[in-house]
C-alpha cells in the first residue's frame, strides 16, 4: 500500500540492499503503476562505465566534444523522458558527476558535453545501491546534499534470508517465468524440497535463487540441488574450519538431498494409492524393480511408517516385501 502511494507521485527514491535483493525488478514495478508507466525505463549502471564516458551516457554529447565524437547523441536522461531512470549503483558516481546530477534532480535541467544550451526533461530518478551511503558520506566519497535530494523516500530490500516465507512464491514464479522462456515443462516441485530451498543461505539473494530454478527447468532437481544447494548448505552445517575435521564431498551431500526428496515422493505417491506399489510405479513412470530397489534404500519407508498410518496389515506387509 505504501509503494503504490508512492507511485502516484514524482518524488525520487532510493533502494537500498544487498545485491540480487531485487531493487531493479521493484523499480521497474514501481515504473509500471506510476503516471510516467507509458514512457521508458531507461536504466544506467554506474559501476559499469568509467569516469569520462559516464557523463556521455547520462547526460549526452555533441559531435566533436572529444576524441571520437563523431555525432551528436542523447544521452540516458532524455532517453527517459517522460518515463523513469534508473541509477543503479549510485555509490559509484564519481564526485564531479555527483554534482552534476544534483543540480539535473532539483531542476531537471541539463547540458549536452560540448554545448551550452540546457534542455529540459520530466522524468522519475529511482537510484539504487547495495553500499551504506551514510560511511560513503563520511569517508568523503558521497555527496550529502545529492544523498538527501535522491533520497526523497527510501525503501529497504531485505535479504533472501530475511524472507524465507516467501521462497515457495518465488520459486513458482521462476519455476513458470523459465519454462515460458525455455519454451519446455517441468515437474512441480517434489514434496520436501521447498523446506530444503528454506533451509540455504543464499548470499546471491533473489537472483541466486532464479538461476537455482532455471537449471532446474532445464535438467531438474540434481542439478538444482547439486550445483547450487548442495553447496550451501554443507558450508552453513560445518564448522567454518577444524583441524582434522572430516571433509564431506560435495557430491556425497548432493546425493543425500535428492534421496530425501526421492524418499517423501515414493511415500506420498504410496499414500495416495493405498500403498500399492504397482500402481505407485505405474504413477512415477519407474519400473517395478526400480521402485523396490528405491524403498529398501530409503530403509525409513518401512511397514512401522505404514502402521501408523493405519494402514491394513495386507498393505504393510506389501512394502515390507
Amino acid at each position: 500500500m505504501r509503494t503504490e502511494k508512492i507511485c502516484r507521485t514524482n518524488i525520487p527514491i532510493l533502494l537500498t540492499g544487498d545485491g540480487g535483493t531485487g531493487k531493479e525488478a521493484l523499480a521497474r514495478w514501481i515504473h509500471n503503476h506510476s503516471e510516467y508507466g507509458a514512457g521508458k525505463f531507461v536504466k544506467m549502471n554506474c559501476a559499469a562505465i568509467c569516469g569520462p564516458l559516464l557523463e556521455s551516457e547520462l547526460f549526452g554529447h555533441e559531435k566533436g566534444a572529444f576524441t571520437g565524437a563523431t555525432e551528436s547523441k542523447p544521452g540516458r536522461v532524455e532517453l527517459a523522458d517522460h518515463g523513469t531512470l534508473f541509477l543503479d549503483e549510485i555509490a559509484d558516481l564519481d564526485l564531479n558527476l555527483q554534482s552534476k546530477l544534483l543540480h539535473f534532480v532539483e531542476n531537471g535541467t541539463f547540458s549536452h558535453i560540448g554545448d551550452q544550451c540546457e534542455r529540459k526533461v520530466d522524468l522519475r530518478v529511482v537510484c539504487a545501491t547495495n553500499k551504506n551511503l551514510e560511511q560513503e558520506m563520511l569517508a568523503g566519497r558521497f555527496r550529502e546534499d545529492l544523498y538527501y535530494r535522491i533520497q526523497g523516500f527510501r525503501l529497504r530490500m531485505p535479504a533472501l534470508a530475511e524472507r524465507r516465507g516467501d521462497i515457495p512464491a518465488l520459486a513458482e514464479f521462476f519455476r513458470q517465468h523459465y519454462e515460458l522462456q525455455f519454451e519446455m515443462k517441468s515437474p512441480t516441485f517434489p514434496r520436501g524440497m521447498m523446506e530444503y530451498l528454506q533451509s540455504l543461505h543464499w548470499k546471491g539473494n533473489i537472483r541466486e535463487l532464479s538461476n537455482c530454478i532455471a537449471r532446474y527447468v532445464l535438467i531438474g532437481v540434481e542439478a538444482c540441488l547439486a550445483e547450487e544447494g548442495a553447496q550451501q548448505r554443507e558450508l552453513t552445517r560445518r564448522p567454518k574450519s577444524a583441524v582434522g575435521a572430516e571433509v564431506v564431498p560435495l557430491k556425497r551431500v548432493a546425493k543425500d538431498a535428492i534421496k530425501d526428496i526421492e524418499r517423501n515422493v515414493i511415500l506420498d505417491t504410496l499414500r495416495a494409492n493405498h500403498w500399492s506399489r504397482k500402481k505407485t510405479a505405474l504413477v512415477l513412470k519407474i519400473s517395478y524393480r526400480a521402485l523396490i530397489y528405491k524403498i529398501r534404500e530409503a530403509g525409513s519407508i518401512s511397514g512401522r511408517t505404514a502402521r501408523a498410518e493405519g494402514t491394513p496389515p495386507s498393505s504393510v506387509q506389501l512394502i515390507r516385501k
